[in-house]
């Protein structure tokens, strides 16, 4: 089984470059067998609901709505606990597949053998 990674996006339209960067490593990364676990935390974790994404803009990017479904489609996407609480986010707020966990989880996730944690 290849490593897996574990993709945390902390930036969201307040800086659209890192933002996007996360999300494309994540679908490329979705699109060449890798096994994908993408947190979105701080401003990224507006992504998750519904229709968010498609708002989002950025020259000569794919569509991170786009990015997002690739993800979703292959790997998984997780919320930070206390992301989703300072934005009034429950689970029910967000797109289906999406769920919410916290920082237990996260190490949990970037501790497991074949793990390579990254952080846009």
């Amino acid at each position: 089984m290849p490593p897996s990674l574990v993709i945390k996006v902390t930036a969201g339209a307040d800086d659209p470059e890192r933002c996007n960067q996360g999300f494309t490593v994540a679908a490329t990364a979705v699109a060449s067998g890798v096994p994908v676990s993408l947190w979105l935390t701080g401003e990224a974790a507006w992504f998750a609901v519904p229709g968010r994404a498609e708002e989002f803009s950025l020259p000569h990017a794919a569509p991170l709505a786009d990015l997002l479904a690739a993800v979703l489609a292959a790997g998984s996407v997780t919320v930070c606990t206390q992301c989703a609480a300072r934005r009034g986010l429950t689970e029910g707020d967000l797109m289906a597949g999406v769920r919410i966990a916290g920082a237990a989880a996260f190490v949990e996730e970037i501790t497991a053998d074949g793990a390579r944690p990254l952080v846009y």
